[in-house]
């Protein structure tokens, strides 16, 4: 047996894809767009707010990464890399489409205890323990989503990148290029606007 042989490339690590892309694999690009399709779909339609939007951008990533693939540092990670464009993307189309014209629930977030924080932040998890029935179930979903989605551009995106896709904040950093404290500070900002809009909206339903 030979200890050198090729792994598949649907086990292969995505830089070691890249890798076999320039060395002249090409059908090994579509297995890193599957790799991160949903994923990456999921993000872009919480990003965006619209569905058609986020194909849209979806597209316009991957595209961009076609493009600049031979300029990727395998030494780095792609997907950080992935999620940077396709933020960027998002956020040149919201600013192209001015969809977001406002700002809602810009009042300022008071520091509260850390349990405080994480019982908002639960409300998001997918694994959250939700009434049995179905249609209720579905509601609270749809209400965290709206939340989640009426959140300012630079609060939203903080939010799903180290929440929903859990990347470490100095990624995200790197990411958006702002600094760490930046990104700690946005997304303390992020969870107090989450909880106040979440209030408002249960209490609009009570």
């Amino acid at each position: 047996m030979d200890i050198h042989a090729e792994k598949s490339p649907d086990s292969a690590a995505d830089e070691r894809l890249i890798e076999m892309y320039r060395d002249g694999q090409e059908e090994v690009f579509s297995v890193l767009v599957n790799r991160y399709q949903q994923e990456l779909f999921h993000f872009l339609v919480r990003f965006t707010s619209n569905r058609a939007a986020a194909e849209d951008v979806f597209q316009e990533t991957f595209l961009q990464v076609y493009r600049s693939i031979d300029s990727f540092e395998t030494s780095r990670r792609f997907k950080p890399w992935l999620f940077t464009i396709a933020a960027n993307k998002a956020r040149d189309h919201l600013r192209r489409s001015k969809r977001r014209s406002t700002v809602p629930l810009s009042a300022p977030v008071q520091s509260g205890p850390n349990d405080q924080d994480k019982q908002f932040l639960d409300l998001m998890e997918a694994d959250l323990p939700l009434p049995e029935d179905e249609a209720a179930r579905k509601e609270i979903q749809q209400r965290v989503s709206e939340v989640v989605q009426g959140l300012p551009d630079h609060l939203r995106e903080i939010l799903l990148l180290a929440y929903f896709h859990q990347f470490p904040y100095q990624q995200i950093a790197d990411m958006l290029e702002i600094p760490l404290g930046t990104v700690k500070s946005r997304l303390h900002s992020a969870v107090g606007t989450f909880a106040q809009s979440w209030k408002k909206q249960m209490g609009a339903h009570e």
